[in-house]
């Protein structure tokens, strides 16, 4: 009875050393698989992105050379660096918001009791800016024009403006 006992015993665990052998090995590759098409999958969300993003910059001061170029000709006396250039027509352009009537390029009278202020700010090109404006009721959106001096300022121009429907 004892043989036995110990033939059963070691047959059991025979099975169960099997059992977690053919466990753990497959677990290793189904994981292994799992990790390489979790890494493709953000791989592909990854390029989507940055081909959106691109996209989206394709009307940008910062991706478009040949604004660049206006700034920067090869023939110049003085030059603008554009890394300077943008943060600094949008520091203008944002400091016209404390106005008591708001913004005097929004190109649209004051509605209610709250001035039109500038939100955002997108520099297109050498020569447009498109800016987000509300009033905390009512929101839309302006073309302006900018102009850098010779006396290093900058002036602006409304060329249109809407506001959407509440």
């Amino acid at each position: 009875m004892k043989k036995s006992l110990l033939l059963y015993l070691f047959i059991l665990v025979l099975l169960l050393n099997v059992f977690t052998y053919m466990y753990f090995s497959k677990e290793l590759t189904f994981e292994q698989n799992r990790y390489v098409k979790t890494e493709t999958k953000l791989k592909d969300s990854l390029n989507s992105i940055t081909d959106k993003l691109a996209d989206a910059n394709y009307f940008s001061l910062a991706k478009n050379e040949n604004a660049q170029n206006y700034f920067n000709p090869d023939n110049a006396t003085k030059t603008i660096q554009i890394g300077k250039l943008i943060p600094f027509v949008t520091e203008k352009l944002m400091d016209l918001n404390a106005n008591p009537k708001g913004n005097p390029y929004i190109g649209q009278d004051q509605i209610g009791a709250n001035k039109f202020i500038i939100n955002k700010v997108r520099i297109l090109n050498h020569r447009w800016i498109i800016a987000d404006f509300s009033d905390g009721e009512y929101w839309g959106e302006v073309l302006l024009k900018y102009f850098i001096n010779d006396d290093e300022t900058v002036s602006f121009e409304t060329i249109q403006s809407l506001i959407y429907q509440k």
